[in-house]
């Protein structure tokens, strides 16, 4: 029964912000005077075909890394809004070393590209986390000045000067050997279903999926994970339990910037193949919301950026059909990440007095005949 309980406060909210976000869009369509239930309708028809599907795990993909990767900081209580200049850095310098080697056996090269990504996201967080501890700068203040460095600074003045000539005058980078692009999933789907149509289904979602089991493995079956935890939930109790959280801060930076690192991998390696300066920017910012909405929780994260993948997705039939305009999407996100706020201060509320309730009852049944509370 507790296990159910846990897992419906990780999944319920969400689930109950998305039925109230429909229910106010749908108002907001009938004062633009367009019908919800044709709309929906629709959006529900052109998202449940295979290809949607795929589109929208692809879009999820990058979308739950980035929320695992503020969500590491959030256990911490480090609002870590760095994940947008480091993914994009590593992106970069990954997607340079990738095309630089050449082509290589296939794992090995693969495996240099994630491990740089992961090395530059990694290192790009560590220095934040540095100035926190050594000089007290909070690390909103040093994400905000490092995205700016990475993307406007070092990205642009880098990729004017490693740019190759091509004839579609695109400002970009060299293509990454197929030896180095992560393959498709399309082969294992089609033996289960009908050949997909148009569209692939990106290889790295296993890798997410690996960072996933592992983000919920380190915090709760690992020492680091315990010292993440105590230090965000009492800081002044954890160092005095032995927790060093100068230690631990930059530790836990350290981690959210290494699957930060992963966040472009997706599209860079299953997609395009190189950089340029069409490359997908706003998944950092994007992976805040994710993450909210998700709580924290590896599992609640994976139907959050599902959920913002799907309706990116399936909302674009709106335009075709000319039932609503696409933006109605885009209202219908603010709302549910609102409603997830409120929803999980009730969550929260009730789960405190209900442990107020299970310590008072716990206190009853300790005392003795003579009304005094025994102590052991």
């Amino acid at each position: 029964m507790n296990d159910r309980m846990s897992w419906w406060r990780v999944i319920g909210p969400p689930l109950a912000a998305v039925g109230l976000a429909i229910l106010v869009a749908s108002v907001i369509l009938l004062m633009a005077g367009a019908n919800p239930f044709v709309a929906f309708g629709n959006v529900f028809e052109f998202g449940t075909r295979l290809e949607t599907i795929i589109q929208a795990l692809n879009r999820a993909t990058p979308l739950y890394l980035s929320g695992i990767a503020f969500a590491i900081g959030m256990r911490m209580n480090l609002f870590q809004i760095g994940v947008e200049g480091q993914y994009i850095l590593a992106a970069f310098v990954s997607a340079q070393v990738g095309a630089s080697i050449g082509p290589m056996y296939a794992p090995l090269h693969v495996a240099i590209i994630v491990l740089v990504a992961m090395a530059v996201g990694a290192a790009w967080a560590g220095l934040a986390g540095w100035m926190k501890v050594a000089r007290n700068v909070h690390e909103v203040i040093s994400t905000i000045m490092l995205n700016v460095i990475a993307v406007s600074g070092v990205v642009s003045f880098l990729l004017a000067r490693w740019s190759i000539e091509n004839t579609s005058l695109d400002t970009r980078l060299a293509d990454i050997p197929t030896t180095g692009l992560f393959p498709s999933l399309n082969p294992i789907v089609e033996l289960v279903t009908r050949e997909i149509q148009r569209v692939e289904l990106y290889g790295f979602i296993l890798v997410a999926a690996a960072v996933g089991v592992g983000y919920h493995v380190l915090l709760n079956r690992t020492r680091i994970g315990y010292d993440l935890r105590a230090t965000g939930a009492n800081p002044s109790a954890a160092e005095a339990s032995g927790v060093p959280p100068k230690r631990t801060i930059v530790l836990a930076m350290v981690l959210s910037g290494a699957v930060a690192g992963l966040v472009g991998l997706g599209d860079l390696l299953g997609d395009q193949g190189f950089y340029n300066l069409r490359f997908p920017q706003g998944l950092g910012f994007a992976g805040i919301a994710v993450a909210l909405l998700g709580r924290n929780h590896a599992v609640g994260v994976a139907f959050a950026a599902f959920a913002f993948g799907w309706l990116e997705r399936a909302s674009g039939v709106l335009e075709v059909r000319g039932d609503a305009p696409r933006e109605i999407v885009t209202i219908m996100v603010g709302v549910i990440i609102l409603f997830a706020v409120v929803a999980y201060a009730l969550a929260e509320r009730r789960r405190r007095i209900e442990a107020a309730a299970a310590a008072a009852a716990a206190t009853t049944s300790e005392r003795d005949e003579s009304g005094e509370v025994r102590i052991e």
